[in-house]
């Protein structure tokens, strides 16, 4: 397997006014060829992250992950139409992708209360003339909406289906120049790892020292970090303990995922552990990092086009016997505007829990390491994210290993 390193030419990591119109255009025609498979008339998307994907819009991300107050009428042919949050409607008055803008009808009993029928009602004939005026039809997806939207659907005579499996399968497959987004905000998320890696000195509280990561994405005019997962010493065993008051000590591990949703609004997926202090790593926190590098190593190497996941899954590093109750969910992931599809598990979890499927040229896939024993003590994370390409794959996250740590 070929594995080149990461892309740092400028040219690459920064796409131009133009690339970015018609990536918005690649994008929104990969979510129609998506419907037109699946003989859906349209889509409607709540989700603010396939509303962006979809037609580029940007608004009130974290807001609209919660409530449905906005979303997107993308029919499989004709008009793409905005519906915003009042007084938002000039947003997207200039995007390519968007044919009109309306003011949103606000579905929800927040804004509501005893009108919420009436108001649910008059949203789902809206989407009705709208899909008349496409062609007709009477399968229809959704997403992220509520269960009243979907009933009023189903009582005008649609068939209702779920949006997020032709969006999923839409974001997988990257169009030409969005690797310039990711590249570029992988590149903006590390210059705010390598500032906050800067403050790691003794006594700082671990919400202290992820503050500079949170700092750095929005003045890059990145969007948010989706979790707090930072920790240190002995919270760093087990994982998804989320960053808390604990003052950092000189000789902790202080393990990172970023999980930023950066520039362009794309996923900048790493993770890196750290040694506080001027000390050398003690012996047992060396043979931690060493299997988690092993792991994450190995299992990168492994990745293809054309590889089964469940194929992936038997061939992947071994997890020791001590440390398997604490694995990671996952063996790896898609990463786009997010964590996406493919999601493949450990072969010890693959009847369980996992589905079987195909590594393709064009996805962005993120390996994952969490290495802590049974009975406690500290624990290393690492990851990194990878693109797949059709004669190889390409390193996209470029972030140093911690030398004192790093197997020798």
């Amino acid at each position: 397997m070929s594995l080149s390193g990461p892309n740092r030419n400028p040219a690459d990591c920064e796409p131009t006014y133009d690339e970015i119109q018609q990536i918005q255009l690649d994008r929104l025609q990969r979510v129609r060829n998506e419907l037109k498979k699946r003989d859906y008339a349209a889509c409607v998307l709540f989700d603010p992250t396939h509303m962006r994907y979809a037609t580029g819009s940007r608004n009130m991300q974290v807001y609209s992950a919660r409530n449905p107050a906005r979303y997107a009428f993308i029919p499989a042919e004709g008009p793409v139409v905005i519906f915003e949050f009042g007084g938002c409607l000039h947003l997207a008055d200039t995007l390519n992708t968007v044919d009109e803008v309306r003011p949103a009808k606000a579905i929800s009993y927040y804004f509501c209360d005893s009108f919420l029928s009436n108001v649910t009602a008059d949203w789902a004939a809206e989407i009705d003339e709208l899909v008349r005026q496409c062609g007709g039809g009477k399968r229809i997806a959704i997403e992220s909406a509520t269960s009243a939207a979907a009933f009023e659907l189903q009582r005008l005579g649609y068939q209702v289906f779920d949006a997020q499996e032709p969006l999923e399968r839409a974001r997988c497959i990257k169009v030409p120049n969005e690797l310039k987004m990711i590249r570029a905000s992988l590149r903006a998320t590390e210059a705010g790892v390598r500032l906050m890696e800067s403050k790691l000195v003794p006594g700082i509280s671990e919400n202290e020292l992820w503050s500079h990561l949170h700092q750095h994405v929005i003045a890059t005019d990145g969007d948010y970090v989706e979790t707090r997962l930072l920790s240190s010493g002995p919270r760093t065993n087990p994982w998804f303990q989320e960053c808390s008051t604990r003052p950092i000590e000189a000789g902790d591990l202080v393990a990172l995922d970023t999980d930023v949703v950066g520039r362009f609004g794309y996923y900048a997926d790493f993770s890196r552990t750290f040694l506080c202090g001027d000390q050398p790593a003690t012996a047992r926190q060396q043979e931690l990092y060493k299997l988690a590098y092993e792991q994450v190593q190995t299992n990168v190497e492994m990745l293809k086009a054309g590889r089964s996941f469940k194929e992936y899954a038997e061939m992947a590093w071994k997890i020791p016997e001590h440390y398997k109750n604490n694995r990671y969910f996952a063996l790896v992931h898609g990463v786009g505007m997010t964590g996406e599809y493919p999601y493949v598990v450990h072969r010890e979890d693959i009847d369980a829990l996992g589905y079987d499927g195909v590594f393709e040229a064009g996805m962005t896939i993120c390996v994952e390491s969490y290495i802590g024993h049974d009975d406690g003590g500290e624990g290393v994370k690492l990851e990194e994210q990878i693109y797949i390409h059709e004669h190889g794959i390409e390193l996209l996250s470029d972030y140093p290993f911690d030398a004192r740590l790093l197997p020798r």
